[in-house]
This record gives structure tokens, C-alpha cells and sequence, in this order.
């Protein structure tokens, strides 16, 4: 039942994610008569902003527990959607009662602030409460929890582009969003209150319900927490920092391609309707590489996933700029779509494991807010590539350089909870 909720949860995210941002990118720019950069920028600043909220939001969760984070978070997402959804006579308005005002400088702190909002509820608060979950819940089998959760977002993120291109189709750029506003509302916010609990303890269970004990002995040594660690023990950690910056580069980076994704395919001559349909082999390689990591993460190192996530990084950056290749699009495709299911298992996997449960938000409030500020800087830079170059290929080698180093930091990306076993 938790991982099912949890899963809705992160599926009801995705208006505040660039997944279902994307397909709303050009057409902002028309209704709001915004330039790329300028909405990359509104776009940048309201993802930071919000990332900055996450580290309070973060103790919020540990303080108030998963079940009325979820239902505040869905509750949130849904008025947010209905605000976006009348942006645009927002706008008119207020240059209509602000004469003085150029109605571009109201049009970008308007989308400013519903990039804000969209990306603290959605983004944030509902994916990292639904992702630390599970986290509480699980732990010899939260790797599988978190490969079943992922392998159906990863496809529902990979439909999501075609579902919210029918919803425009049908109802409209603002009557897409009125309903998807409604569903976060009477749909999440209800099954989120009714079918979730914070932990197994609460309900009189325990963590994985009632598993073998000979079965758990088998866990690789890797695997076991032995103490919680307070958020201030956990960031003097190396291991905290190249896990952190592993997933901030992605998010900037598959924010970046994704938000960008039809400019892309201009450039490097792929047409739209082909372009767009390179999320669904790319989900297919994300489930299985996510599935892998789920099942082997209770029997290895932790570490070795994460040199591979960076090495699949790497690929992906590389694919991007070699994209008019059939060389180029297989590396592409594979880069990241392995990255991205490294990432789906390892995000929720690495702090419970690593640094325990008792301040797993705080915990996580910090990653997840490097992650969204990072994921905020990722479409603004390419714009700015793309305005200052005229290609997105000098972003793209810079791009090549990070996972490179992280992938050699991974090295030293030691589980610290060994030096407790070992001492």
C-alpha cells in the first residue's frame, strides 16, 4: 500500500516536473510574449528559490510525518495548477491596472512566482515526501520498493509528453492544467490522507513486514544501518557530496535536454514528433536499469552504482552532442536512459541506508534541494548557450566534464556506516 501511494504521489508530481513542463515551454513563451532566455530565467529563479525552501521543508517532514506532507503537498499542486491556469489574464490585468509597468517585466515575475510554487509542491515537497516513504518503510527490501515505484514512473514520465500534447489538444493549454489541478486535489490529497502512514511502527508493524531473519543475514554488509546520523554528521561526509552532486547533475542536466527538448531536435535535425518519442526507449532502458539497481543494491556497494550512473552520464552528454548520428542517438538513448534508472534507485536508496531514519528529511531536504536548484540552473544555461553561440554544443562539452570527475570521486563514495562496523 505505501509503495503504491507513494508511486501516485510521485506520478501527481510531474506538472511541477520539466518532464511536464516541456510541453508547455514554447507555448508560455507565445502567451506570455517572453524570449527562451528570459523564460529560462524566470524558470531558473523560481526553481532556486524553491530549492532554498526545501532544508526547513525537509524538518517540516521530519517534524509532521509523510501523511499530511502528502496531503498538503497535493492540496498545494492543485491550487498552484488552477493559479497557472489563468496566468495569462493574470498578466493582461495587471498591465491593464499597472500601465507604467512593462507588461514583459509583469509577465516574468508572474511566471516567476508559479515556477516557485509549482516546483516547492510538486517537485519538492510531494516526490521527496513519497520517495522518504518508502524509505521508511523498507529496508532489506527497499531497493525492490523503490525498483517497483520507479519502473512505473519511469514509464508514466515517458507517456507524460503525449498525455499533456493530447490534454492541450483537447482542453487547451489552461484547461489542461484546471485538470490536473482538480485530479492533485480530489484524487492525491484524498487516497494520500485514507492509504498512507508516516512508519510501520505507528500501525504496529515492522520495517519489510515480517521477513526471515536468516534471509536478512544474507544482506551484504553494506546494507545495514547501524546509527542514525544528525543532517550536520551526514554533510561532513564525502560520501554525502558525491552522491549529492551525482544527482544534481542529473536533474540539471535531463531538466536541461527535457525543457529545451524541441530546440534540441531543431538543431541537430530531428523532428518534433521524433524527438519526443526517444523518451519511450529511453524509459524502457530506465525501468531495467532501475530493476538491476533494486536488486543488486542489497548486494553491493552502493558506490559501483553510482560510478556507473556517472559513466551512463557521461554517454548521454556525449549522445546529446553527436544527436544528428546514428552513433550519436544510440548514446543518447542508452546514456540516459541507464542513468536515469541508476538515479531513480539510488536517490531513495543511499540516505536511509547511509546515514538512517530518525532525521532522514532534514537529511534529505538537502539533497533535495541541491537537486532542484541545480535543476533550475540547467535549462537557463543551455538558453544562454544557445542566445550567446548559437548552439547548444559549448554547454554540452562543459556538461561532458562533471560526471568525468564524479565518476572518479565514486571511488571514495564509502558507505559511513562501515567505520561503525569496523571499529
Amino acid at each position: 500500500m505505501v509503495v503504491a501511494v507513494a508511486t501516485l504521489g510521485i506520478v501527481f508530481s510531474i506538472p511541477g516536473q520539466t518532464m511536464g513542463f516541456s510541453v508547455f515551454t514554447d507555448i508560455l513563451i507565445e502567451e506570455l510574449g517572453l524570449s527562451r532566455v528570459q523564460l529560462s530565467t524566470a524558470y531558473c529563479v523560481g526553481t532556486v528559490l524553491s530549492g532554498m525552501t526545501l532544508p526547513w521543508l525537509g524538518r517540516v517532514f521530519d517534524r509532521f510525518g509523510a501523511r499530511k506532507l502528502i496531503v498538503g503537498s497535493s492540496l498545494a499542486t492543485g491550487v498552484v495548477l488552477f493559479l497557472l491556469s489563468v496566468v495569462r489574464r493574470l498578466v493582461d490585468g495587471l498591465a491593464e491596472w499597472q500601465e507604467a509597468v512593462s507588461k514583459t517585466v509583469i509577465a516574468f515575475v508572474v511566471i516567476t512566482i508559479g515556477f516557485y510554487l509549482i516546483r516547492a509542491s510538486a517537485q519538492g515537497v510531494l516526490t521527496m515526501t513519497c520517495r522518504n516513504a518508502m524509505g521508511k518503510w523498507f529496508d532489506y527490501h527497499r531497493g525492490t520498493a523503490l525498483a517497483i515505484s520507479g519502473t512505473v514512473t519511469a514509464f508514466m514520465f515517458s507517456v507524460a509528453p503525449k498525455l499533456l500534447f493530447v490534454l492541450i489538444e483537447r482542453f487547451e493549454w489552461w484547461g489542461a492544467w484546471m485538470i490536473l489541478g482538480g485530479a492533485s486535489i480530489g484524487i492525491m490529497a484524498v487516497i494520500g490522507w485514507v492509504f498512507l502512514r508516516d512508519n510501520p511502527e505507528e500501525c504496529g508493524l515492522v520495517m519489510d513486514g515480517q521477513v526471515d531473519t536468516g534471509r536478512r543475514r544474507k544482506a551484504h554488509a553494506d546494507s545495514i544501518a547501524h546509527r542514525d546520523y544528525e543532517r550536520e554528521e551526514a554533510l561532513r561526509t564525502w560520501a554525502f557530496w558525491v552522491f549529492n552532486l551525482s544527482f544534481a547533475f542529473f536533474a540539471m542536466f535531463s531538466t536541461a535536454f527535457t525543457f529545451h527538448i524541441l530546440s534540441l531536435g531543431e538543431e541537430f535535425s530531428r523532428p518534433r514528433e521524433e524527438i519526443v518519442n526517444y523518451f519511450v526507449p529511453m524509459a524502457v532502458l530506465s525501468v531495467g536499469t532501475n530493476l538491476f539497481c533494486g536488486w543488486i543494491s542489497s548486494r553491493t556497494r552502493l558506490k559501483y552504482l553510482l560510478a556507473l550512473m556517472n559513466l551512463a552520464a557521461l554517454t548521454g552528454v556525449i549522445g546529446t552532442m553527436t544527436l544528428d548520428t546514428s552513433g550519436g542517438l544510440l548514446a543518447y538513448i542508452v546514456g540516459n536512459g541507464v542513468c536515469g534508472g541508476c538515479f531513480s534507485a539510488l536517490s531513495g536508496i543511499v540516505w536511509p541506508r547511509f546515514f538512517g531514519r530518525r532525521w532522514l528529511g532534514a537529511i534529505a531536504g538537502i539533497g533535495m534541494s541541491t537537486m532542484v536548484i541545480a535543476s533550475g540552473i540547467g535549462p537557463l544555461i543551455f538558453s544562454l548557450s544557445l542566445s550567446l553561440a548559437g548552439s547548444y554544443v559549448p554547454i554540452l562539452w562543459g556538461c561532458a566534464v562533471l560526471p568525468a570527475l564524479l565518476a572518479i570521486g565514486a571511488v571514495w563514495a564509502d558507505n559511513p556506516q562501515r567505520r561503525i562496523e569496523s571499529a
